[in-house]
């Protein structure tokens, strides 16, 4: 069993699973690994597990969060617009086809819908679950290149000037939340390189300020 396994399973018995997790375990891993997935695949499930971990709580409930994160990205079709609902769906009905309490499985669906960051999260687990989700932002200049490339390249398929308009909409969105990140512990660690990051990109779509 892998580490990642073993950590799904454990927190699955955390959160009072009645049966055997492995096999939803490997199911939700074989997702995250389908082929095509330039930056929603393993490294960013692993990364956001990591971010987790060196985060403080702040009232969030940390298991819940994990399940979200654990679902947020797995299902994901760059084809389709309703990968977190899906996902969400797939977060609730499965937690519960494991005896979760049904407010607990409910509530990590919701937290898997949050992710797709059309407002700001008003709870402490919401917040805590989209800052997580949006701290390669704030990484050094060189991974958050490297992450601008592999989201392109997850839809190679659009043309460039539609992608263009549609990226350039993303990351404006984002570059004007105020503050970007939620919590003070991403804010202290990446609102500033996060920014900064953002604004050059932007600058790349040709639409950044000079």
């Amino acid at each position: 069993m892998t580490h990642l396994s073993r950590r799904f399973v454990d927190l699955l018995r955390r959160l009072h699973a009645v049966g055997d997790p492995h096999p939803l375990a490997d199911a939700v891993l074989a997702a995250w690994a389908e082929p095509g997935r330039r930056y929603h695949g393993l490294d960013h499930l692993r990364d956001c597990l990591a971010e987790l971990d060196g985060a403080p709580a702040d009232g969030a409930d940390r298991d819940r969060v994990e399940a979200a994160l654990w679902f947020h990205d797995a299902i994901y079709d760059p084809r389709a617009g309703t990968n977190e609902a899906r996902s969400a769906a797939w977060a609730g009905c499965a937690l519960a086809e494991f005896g979760i309490a049904p407010e607990v499985a409910d509530d990590v669906a919701r937290l898997v819908r949050l992710t797709r960051h059309s407002d700001p999260a008003t709870d402490p687990s919401g917040r805590l679950l989209c800052d997580i989700d949006l701290a390669i932002l704030g990484r050094e200049p060189a991974t958050f290149d490297a992450y601008d490339r592999s989201i392109r390249d997850e839809y190679a398929w659009v043309p460039e000037p539609d992608f263009s308009a549609a990226r350039t909409g993303v990351l404006a969105g984002l570059l004007a939340r105020s503050p970007l990140y939620q919590t003070d512990h991403f804010r202290r660690r990446y609102e500033a390189a996060a920014r900064a990051n953002l604004g050059r990109a932007l600058k790349r779509l040709g639409h950044g300020r000079t």
